[in-house]
This record gives structure tokens, sequence and C-alpha cells, in this order.
């Protein structure tokens, strides 16, 4: 058994044992590191191949965060984590490239938690993911994942989202099969089953299986031309795309803001990039 699936099914057992929104819930100190290895070409030629990067250039400015997911999945099911994985709605991510990483190099990943905080529909806890060359610093995310609950702090909020994306025109119309959960599932490790098919989506609310939110940030940057020269990402997943669908990319034609629309104009994801 692979230690993903190690982890998926430790997270299946525990979270029905955690109760997010506690007030003395604290998060483990501990900071998860894979050992520098390369980049295993297969994995990332598909990789490229589902999202629409170019097959050749600088690594995908998303993959470092799908090398590291095993290690947050990982540390997300550890007893000692407050938050029942099972659930879990990965809300918004800021990414920040120190430099264009090739695929011929090795990385060392690292993984923690860093912070809780109140949202108005439950408790969001931030992860920090960082990529190193040798000793150098050469990627980092953080991302929030919500847990929903019950809560009386109406005075929390989520992050401000990217400013005014408002009447971006659009860039490009995709069609995204019913399968695309299932297959970028299989490519990134990140089997959740809100992805993989309706019945096992309704289980958490959902009428139909979601694309995810990574697939479509990720296929956003490759239309953008990839991200060699972004110095910054940050995104904001708003509503979940029901699978099949189609979607709208628009986008700024002089850089910055950029949009992911469907069906009657309802906002998926909204960013902002730096270059």
């Amino acid at each position: 058994m692979t230690s993903l699936t190690t982890s998926l099914v430790r997270g299946a057992v525990t979270s029905p044992f955690k109760r997010a929104g506690r007030p003395d819930a604290t998060l483990p100190p501990s900071r998860l590191v894979r050992p520098a290895a390369p980049v295993a070409p297969g994995p990332l030629a598909a990789y490229g191949r589902i999202c629409g990067f170019a097959e050749s250039g600088p690594l995908p400015l998303t993959y470092p965060h799908v090398l590291a997911f095993p290690l947050t999945m990982r540390l997300m099911t550890d007893r000692a984590f407050p938050l029942p994985v099972l659930g879990l709605v990965h809300t918004w991510i800021e990414i920040t490239p120190h430099r264009a990483v090739r695929p011929t190099e090795s990385l060392e990943l690292v993984v923690y938690a860093d912070g809780l905080a109140p949202h108005r529909r439950g408790t969001e806890v931030t992860m920090v993911t960082e990529a190193r060359v040798g000793e150098e610093l050469v990627w980092e995310s953080r991302s929030g994942y919500l847990s929903r609950h019950a809560t009386t702090d109406t005075a929390a909020s989520p992050r401000p989202a990217p400013d005014a994306v408002g009447d971006l025109p659009a860039v490009a119309e995709w069609r995204l099969p019913g399968d695309l959960g299932r297959r970028y599932g299989a490519v990134s490790g990140d089997r959740n089953p809100i992805h993989f098919h309706p019945l096992t989506a309704r289980l958490f609310g959902f009428p139909r299986a979601i694309a995810h939110g990574m697939w479509t940030v990720a296929r956003c940057l490759a239309e953008a031309g990839g991200g060699a020269e972004i110095r910054s990402v940050h995104a904001e997943f708003k509503a979940p795309v029901l699978l099949p669908a189609t979607v709208t990319y628009a986008a700024d034609p002089t850089g910055g803001s950029f949009v992911l629309r469907g069906a009657k104009e309802r906002v998926h994801l909204v960013g902002t990039v730096t270059r």
C-alpha cells in the first residue's frame, strides 16, 4: 500500500473522531520532509498533458504542490491534526516561485501547518509547502483548507478575493468531461471522493463530481503561458465546477487578473498574477 493510500485510509478512519471548531484546538508542530529526489519524467508528462502545459521548458508552476501532496495528506490525517480531513475544502492558494525550476533538478520538499483561523463557515487551516534545490528555496506556496461546521463567529470572513476581475474578456472555452476528476486524481494522487463519481460526491453535499481546484488553477496558468516569468500567483476557489461542464477562461490582456466562469456567468475561480 502506498504512503498516500495509507494516508487516505487513515483519514477515513480518524475523521469521525475529530471535531472541528474546538476552542482549544492546536496544530502539530511537525515539519514533514521528503529528501531531495529527481522529478519522474513519466508522471510529469502526464500532468502536463491533462493541464495543458508545454511538453518542454521549466517545471509547471503548480507541480511542486502535486509532488508534496502525499506529505500534506500525511500531516492532515495524523491523529494530532485537529480537523477531519474528509470534507476539507481547498479555498485559496498563493504560489511564489523564486526562480524557474528545471525538470532535471532534484527537489527537497517540506510541508507544515501554519495557523488555524475562524471562518464564517467553519475553521480554516493554512498549509505551507516549500521546495529547495540544495540549500536554495526555489518555490513555496500557502494554501487554505476549510473545515465546514456550525459557528457563531459571524465576524469571521474569508480572505479578501483578488481585486476587480470585473468584465474581463474571454480568452478560451473548455469542455470538461465527466471523468476529469478521476483522470486528474490518477495523475496528481488527489483521490478525494468528491471528484470521482456523483454517488460519492453526494455524500459530501455535491450533486455531481467536481473538478479539482488545483486543476483549474493549473489550466489557467498553462493558458497564460506556463508561468516561467510569473513572480507570484494568488487564486480563490469561489464555486465548484460540477462535471461535466463548459467553462470560460477570461483574463486581462495586459496581464494581472484572470477568472474562470461557468454557465450563467457563475464565477468558479478568480486570481491574480504578478510578473
